[in-house]
């Protein structure tokens, strides 16, 4: 059994649709991310980084106590080598997916993040910064883009893997962010078969819980955290 502590957001999809493909138990812990749920200490003690999503392995594989893990990619590949599942053993094939899926957690995923921050939810527009991660954005659409044409399938080669896992949630962004996946065929091709699949539509629908509007509240705890708050330092 898994605990999944969750919020419906690209990161969290992650984890909720790697739970659905696995088709094992597990229990969501709605994390209110407006209201502030990612600061309280239950939750630090499972994510010090206090962001969501992380799990906790309530029968972790070598038979101790309950066993917690947060950032995605980790958690990502943690479930698979747990079930033997979308992550190859053999070594260059399971190489290729761990690097695809690093450059989702490093690039892809932050730089949408960053870009949706100040197209989307800034409060001052910022031309350059607007520009600046735009621009990173298209860059890394297109590397995406030019990987599924040389896979002609899946993000690292012809097997569905955490690596598209990691990929697809970020690019369902797409057009919230002004971009078209016209102009990326060969995103557009895998988007579409990754939407298709029950699974993936399932953790989609997970966890629509989150009801609160966006206000000044929301935006503090999901945005103003600085560092001088979580040590006193200036």
């Amino acid at each position: 059994m898994i605990d999944l502590y969750y919020a419906p957001t690209p990161n969290g999809w992650k984890i909720s649709i790697m739970l659905e493909e696995l088709g094992i138990p597990y229990t969501v812990k709605p994390v209110n991310i407006r209201a502030g749920d990612q600061f309280k200490p239950e939750f630090l003690a499972i994510s010090p980084n206090n962001r969501i999503p992380a799990i906790v392995d309530l029968k972790p594989a070598d038979g101790g106590g309950p066993f917690s893990v947060f950032e995605t990619g980790a958690i990502l590949i943690y479930l698979a080598d747990k079930f033997g599942r979308f992550l190859p053993t053999e070594l260059r094939a399971r190489s290729v997916v761990i690097q695809w899926v690093m450059w989702q957690t490093s690039g892809l995923g932050p730089m949408l993040g960053q870009h949706g921050h100040f197209a989307l939810y800034a409060p001052e527009k910022i031309p350059y910064a607007i520009e600046r991660y735009r621009d990173e954005a298209a860059r890394l659409y297109h590397v995406l883009d030019v990987q599924l044409g040389k896979t002609g399938a899946y993000v690292a080669g012809h097997d569905y893997t955490i690596a598209d896992i990691a990929c697809f949630p970020w690019t369902m962004t797409h057009k919230a962010q002004g971009f078209t996946l016209d102009d990326y065929p060969n995103v557009k091709r895998w988007y579409a078969d990754i939407r298709a699949r029950p699974q993936v539509q399932a953790g989609l629908a997970i966890g629509k819980f989150v009801k609160e509007p966006f206000d000044e509240e929301a935006r503090r705890n999901m945005f103003g955290q600085r560092a001088k708050e979580m040590t006193g330092k200036t």
